[in-house]
């Protein structure tokens, strides 16, 4: 999870750049711009369409940018952001994996506190009054909302014509939304048939909720991308998913990549372009099998 720890190795990383966090802030978006190596039309040449949604939740309504391609129909994706919110960065990855044959909904997770964008970057979260203004709102991420929320969202993709039903909901998640891929594919266990989860906080803990001893409540396939500074505050964590995958029967990849959380976020001070797109690659030969 985002936390002082994991800031430290920002600076590290920062500094390995030769950049401070004002400087690197100053860039803003133009990081996420270049942050997608791939093209935002996908091999084929396919075009994406994209536009805002609303979508009516037990809580209120929430927004979300969904982005598939032009023609035909194509599993559907949940994607849920990091820390910082549903912003430009998330839309630009939402483009990237819709051009690869999927009908993607980024969600606004903090949609009870207004539309997104709430943070325009990620080094904004690093702020003072960013933390002040998302942190009461992370207080409503209860596993019970995020459960209720993910239904919600699921049955969004179910009802537009550019979503495949005949074929199973992905789901993935960076940050604080890896585990939350856990809790959607609980949510929803014969419409979820894989969740990622791309350097996840709080997957495993001593809850009898925690999202690791959910896994035998789904039909979900996973991959677990944990980032090398998470394992080594923890090491544990990638032993009891796997202990805990192998006891539900769910097929699971569980892989420490030699990156620092939030390798896989392009205005992530740590993004790591090479091993964003290793972690990339794993998990489009998970969604293939949706």
């Amino acid at each position: 999870m985002c936390d002082e720890f994991t800031g430290q190795a920002e600076e590290a990383n920062l500094a390995r750049r030769g950049l401070s966090r004002r400087e690197f802030a100053a860039l803003g978006a133009t990081i996420a711009l270049v942050g997608c190596s791939r093209p935002a039309n996908g091999e084929g040449g396919s075009q994406v369409r994209e536009r805002m949604v609303s979508i009516t939740m037990p809580g209120g309504v929430a927004d979300a940018f969904f982005v598939h391609p032009a023609e035909g129909t194509h599993p559907g994706i949940v994607m849920w952001p990091d820390i910082a919110g549903l912003r430009e960065a998330f839309k630009i990855m939402a483009r990237t994996l819709a051009a690869e044959g999927y009908s993607v909904l980024v969600v606004n997770q903090y949609y009870r506190g207004g539309p997104a964008p709430l943070l325009e970057s990620f080094s904004e979260w690093r702020t003072p009054e960013g933390q002040a203004k998302i942190a009461p709102l992370r207080e409503q991420l209860t596993p019970e909302a995020i459960t209720s929320d993910a239904a919600a969202f699921v049955a969004f993709l179910d009802s537009d014509d550019a979503v495949d039903k005949t074929r199973g909901v992905g789901s993935n998640g960076y940050c604080m939304g890896g585990p939350f891929t856990v809790r959607t594919a609980a949510a929803v266990p014969a419409r979820v048939g894989a969740a990622a989860s791309l350097h996840g906080g709080g997957l495993v803990t001593d809850e009898p909720d925690s999202p690791h001893r959910l896994l035998a409540k789904t039909q979900a396939a996973y991959f677990f991308a944990i980032a090398r500074n998470d394992d080594a505050r923890d090491p544990e964590v990638k032993v009891k998913l796997r202990e805990a995958a192998q006891a539900a029967g769910r097929p699971a990849q569980v892989e420490v990549y030699p990156a620092d959380h939030g390798w896989c976020v392009p205005d992530s001070p740590s993004w790591d372009p090479s091993q964003a797109d290793e972690a990339w690659n794993s998990m489009l030969a998970l969604f293939s099998k949706l």
